[in-house]
């Protein structure tokens, strides 16, 4: 008579099932670990440039000059800029980007300050640093005004140190 020994059956079933599972786990380790250094890889390489909104040097219309009052700073996040109308009647569009590390900034109509909320730099209603680490002012877009539009070239992003008066365009 012959005897079939079903433990050893069992064993040999066992061993394939766990072998299967270390390979499945390595696998999936692996799959981790590339994830992990693509993800790493993102943050560290440098970032591309933004995408003009606008397209090619086209004026993007912001509206009309008489929307803005005299002293204010009206963001639009749609377009990552503000526009500042000065208590003169001058219009000057700010970059939404911080120049430290591109965090957009907010605007504090009680202390009339832009703060960036990532690392705290403060800017004036001009762009100019009240306090760093932003390393100099807020970009500015150059600004036209026809026919009592106010339409900026949001292709154009000026960098700079400070605000200077020949940044600002009044209505005519």
């Amino acid at each position: 008579m012959k005897t079939i020994n079903i433990q050893s059956d069992k064993k040999d079933n066992s061993l394939k099932r766990r072998d299967f599972l270390k390979k499945a786990w390595k696998v999936l380790g692996l799959v981790l670990m590339a994830e992990l250094a693509l993800f790493v890889f993102d943050i560290i390489r440098p970032s591309r440039k933004e995408e003009i909104i606008s397209g090619n040097g086209e004026l993007k219309d912001l509206g009309h000059v008489n929307d803005f009052s005299l002293g204010s700073v009206t963001p639009d996040r749609a377009n990552k800029l503000f526009v500042v109308r000065q208590g003169d009647g001058g219009f000057m569009v700010l970059s939404l980007s911080c120049t430290h590390l591109g965090c957009a900034v907010l605007w504090n109509g009680e202390k009339q300050q832009f703060i960036c909320p990532c690392h705290k730099s403060v800017f004036d209603m001009m762009g100019n640093v009240l306090s760093s680490p932003a390393p100099r002012a807020l970009d500015y877009f150059p600004v036209h005004i026809e026919a009592g539009r106010l339409r900026a070239d949001l292709s154009q992003k000026v960098q700079r140190k400070k605000y200077s008066i020949n940044q600002v365009t009044y209505a005519v």
